[in-house]
């Protein structure tokens, strides 16, 4: 049994690893959500109420690292444009430089806010959305 869970469990990790494309990306909390889970499928037979508190923890995990309850600003195309300072026409070379630019004026890591750094993290997400 514990050679089956490890098993899968590297199984599922190696997925997420493939899935994000990006495997340093990967957390302790990410393995544990998916053991979490293989361990709440051996124990529904016998524990159901525990196997049920095992699936929430592991599906709270995953919602919690999609960005779960973190609000991203709601932005207009016209909004976008005037925040970045880049013409109707403008490329997304010219929306990363214009991004750079602002951000290193206003993260708050050199005394900027930080609701204004997600605005303009957002405007430029819109933009190169648009336009790719």
């Amino acid at each position: 049994m514990i050679v089956e869970l490890a098993l899968v469990g590297a199984l599922g990790v190696g997925y997420w690893a493939w899935k994000t494309r990006d495997p340093q990306a990967m957390r302790i909390g990410d393995v544990m959500a998916v053991v979490a889970g293989l361990i709440a499928l051996k124990m529904l037979k016998g524990n159901a109420p525990l196997a049920l508190m095992a699936f929430a923890a592991a599906g709270w995990w995953i919602w919690f690292r999609r960005g779960g309850g973190a609000s991203r600003p709601v932005i207009g195309d016209a909004e976008a444009r005037r925040l970045l300072d880049v013409p109707a026409d403008a490329t997304p070379d010219q929306i990363r430089a214009a991004h750079r630019r602002l951000i290193a004026r206003i993260h708050p890591d050199v005394g900027g806010s930080a609701d204004l750094t997600s605005r303009v993290n957002a405007a430029r997400d819109l933009l190169l959305q648009r336009h790719g």
